[in-house]
């Protein structure tokens, strides 16, 4: 499988209505819902992998971007995937730099299509791994890439790439660095959706889970006006105690 029509039609060959009618409405693709209008073929996240597994490292990203525009929520995981996996083979080896021009061609064409990621799954199988992972590592030149792009992203009208800009520095917290979250956390700590206040919680719970008083700091100075659902996100692995204590 190289072509995106290979895969599309693997990928349909697997459709299945009563899992579809599922997907539809978990992912709220009602009228006036965040996934107004989306189309799902019924596919679980396994299979969708499986065909990744099988079409890893040989599908152009032209052909990558015919996946990207399918109608299809599902085929349109299977490209985001496919760039999760291409970064993955661009990265250093051991001590090496690995491949950062092919990096970064990953990275600008993830951000060129980001918004074809509508959804807050393909978000968040996507973004920490293409990326977060990105910024991470050099450029070209040997300087690092500029993290400024998280607060393009934060400032977009598109509520998908703002939730890109804060699920992205999940690869960051996973080396310990915080900055990054906690400032993209400050610019959309306020935003009227639902789905950031959750991703705003998520990434300041996995920020406690490296370094607690780095959130409780955080907390301290901002849980009287946070959003609930971010407070509640944001402390779910204290200790009932203390979780009382912020709630309060």
């Amino acid at each position: 499988m190289t072509t995106a029509k290979d895969i599309i039609e693997t990928m349909c060959s697997m459709e299945n209505e009563e899992q579809r009618q599922i997907l539809q409405r978990f992912f709220k693709t009602g009228k006036g819902q965040y996934g107004e209008g989306d189309r799902f073929l019924g596919l679980k996240v396994p299979q969708t992998r499986m065909v990744v597994k099988e079409a890893r490292l040989q599908v152009p990203l032209g052909e990558i971007e015919a996946l990207l525009y399918s109608e299809w929520h599902e085929v349109r995981l299977c490209g985001f995937l496919l760039l999760v996996e291409e970064m993955k083979a661009a990265l250093p080896k051991h001590k090496g730099i690995g491949q950062p021009d092919r990096r970064k061609e990953i990275a600008d064409f993830y951000l060129l299509h980001a918004r074809q990621a509508n959804n807050w799954d393909l978000v968040d199988l996507s973004c920490s791994y293409i990326l977060g992972t990105f910024l991470l590592h050099p450029l070209p030149d040997g300087s690092m890439p500029d993290r400024n792009i998280l607060d393009t992203m934060a400032s977009s009208r598109n509520l998908w790439e703002q939730r890109i800009s804060i699920v992205s520095t999940a690869a960051l917290i996973k080396e310990r660095q915080y900055s990054d979250t906690l400032r993209i956390a400050r610019k959309l700590l306020h935003h009227p959706h639902d789905l950031i206040h959750k991703a705003v919680g998520w990434m300041l719970r996995e920020v406690g889970k490296k370094d607690i008083e780095v959130l409780r700091h955080f907390l301290s100075a901002h849980h009287k006006t946070m959003p609930r659902t971010t407070l509640r996100y944001a402390i779910e692995k204290m200790e009932p105690e203390e979780r009382k204590q912020w709630m309060g």
